[in-house]
């Protein structure tokens, strides 16, 4: 228990001497401020990145593509046998796709983690308009679905996403697509897929997600008639994306549902590992600067402290020739470090957020995005306050316990 008196002799050290206090505090300040604007910033940063990726991907990906096992079967089975010869072998033709799309889609929907889920069928084609032509995907989706995944409503520069539910033959296609080719709403489009099959629409709409190759070589149509057009049945899907609730916990739930289905399972962090590293990194580096700079912060409070009990190495001697013992001393010097923890932890939790609002009000037009992102989450402040006051408790420690090793004989002989 901290007596009072040992808080009035603390407080008294504080005021005494207010410069060194108020370099202290602003030593703290600094350093939880950065703490909180650099995890602001490189969390905002990765959001913008991961928000940028997902308008395009899903965060798990369902499709039956050629198993790894491709010997021939027979060859397989009957390779000890020295009797039979077989001659011409040939490759079991395997179906790619998946049959019974309804019935996945239906079993993933019922799962706790899941929030979203849709059939694909995507194909392999050559869009035409004229002499220009651009090979790319033909994506037929069903258009809520693909909505409540990829949030293409807010994709579409013209048109409306909507209406892809109702018009069989109308097209959407990127904005780099129809730059190129010089097409608008309205225009027709030739399709052909690779086995020769044609088809022309209408394009109802054009959409941006900010990556090229997308926006180049991606069309979307109603899933049906896409079916229609590689003579498929309506339950028939390349491709089933599914969106869980939280993207960081997908290595999970691609092999829980592995273990399920009979199909290929790919989690997005498999597609897309140079931005899972990235983030990482930034991650890492943002925490290494914030973590040094409340470390600076530390030996400037601790070189501090130590000046202090040098300047009151007399009074501490009087103080323990009063009767004051060992832990008395400790308690007085540390209550120093700690209120001034706890007044720079403050000002710098007030400071960090007020760098990071007025830098997320800054015009920066990066894609869809027009302000530098920010992100303000709790847990970045409260840690960067525990970090705070356990680096100044632990540099006004040190001092603390020297001090309470005084001799007071020795420093009042002189």
């Amino acid at each position: 228990m901290i007596s009072h008196t040992n808080q009035q002799i603390a407080w008294v050290h504080l005021t005494s001497r207010l410069r060194q206090t108020f370099v202290a505090i602003l030593g703290v300040t600094f350093g939880i401020s950065m703490y909180v604007f650099m995890n602001s910033f490189m969390t905002g940063v990765n959001d913008l990145q991961s928000d940028l990726v997902f308008t395009t991907i899903s965060h798990v990906r369902i499709y039956n593509d050629v198993p790894r096992q491709k010997e021939n079967i027979l060859k397989k089975n009957f390779q000890e046998a020295k009797a039979i010869h077989i001659r011409n072998e040939k490759q079991i033709l395997y179906q790619e796709g998946i049959k019974n799309a309804n019935e996945i889609t239906d079993f993933l929907e019922k799962q706790p983690e899941v929030i979203a889920t849709t059939p694909q069928v995507n194909v392999s084609v050559s869009f035409r308009s004229g002499s220009n032509n651009i090979n790319g995907i033909l994506s037929g989706v069903e258009a809520e679905g693909e909505d409540r995944l990829f949030n293409m409503t807010n994709n579409m520069r013209e048109g409306k996403w909507s209406q892809l539910k109702y018009q069989a033959n109308g097209l959407i296609i990127g904005n780099v697509m129809a730059e190129e080719m010089n097409l608008k709403v309205g225009d027709n489009l030739t399709v052909q897929t690779f086995d020769g099959i044609s088809r022309n629409y209408t394009i109802i709409g054009i959409f941006q997600t900010y990556t090229k190759t997308i926006d180049r070589t991606k069309a979307y149509l109603n899933i049906a008639s896409v079916r229609q057009l590689i003579s498929k049945n309506r339950g028939y899907a390349t491709d089933i994306q599914v969106n869980i609730k939280n993207f960081d916990a997908t290595s999970l739930f691609s092999n829980k549902l592995t273990a399920l289905l009979p199909f290929q399972v790919e989690k997005w962090q498999a597609a897309n590992e140079q931005l899972d590293a990235a983030n990482t990194i930034r991650g890492i580096l943002a925490l290494a600067v914030s973590l040094t700079i409340l470390i600076v912060a530390g030996f400037g409070i601790y070189n501090i402290m130590n000046m202090t009990v040098n300047e009151k190495i007399k009074e501490i001697a009087i103080l323990k020739a009063m009767g004051f013992g060992g832990n008395d001393i400790v308690q007085i010097f540390l209550l120093q470090a700690i209120a001034i923890g706890f007044i720079g932890g403050l000002t710098g939790l007030l400071l960090g957020f007020g760098l990071a609002n007025v830098i997320d009000q800054i015009p920066f037009k990066l894609a869809s995005f027009n302000t530098l992102p920010m992100a303000y989450r709790a847990k970045d402040y409260l840690l960067g306050f525990a970090f705070g006051m356990l680096i100044t408790g632990f540099a006004g420690y040190l001092p603390a316990r020297k001090a309470s090793k005084v001799d007071p004989v020795s420093i009042i002989r002189g």
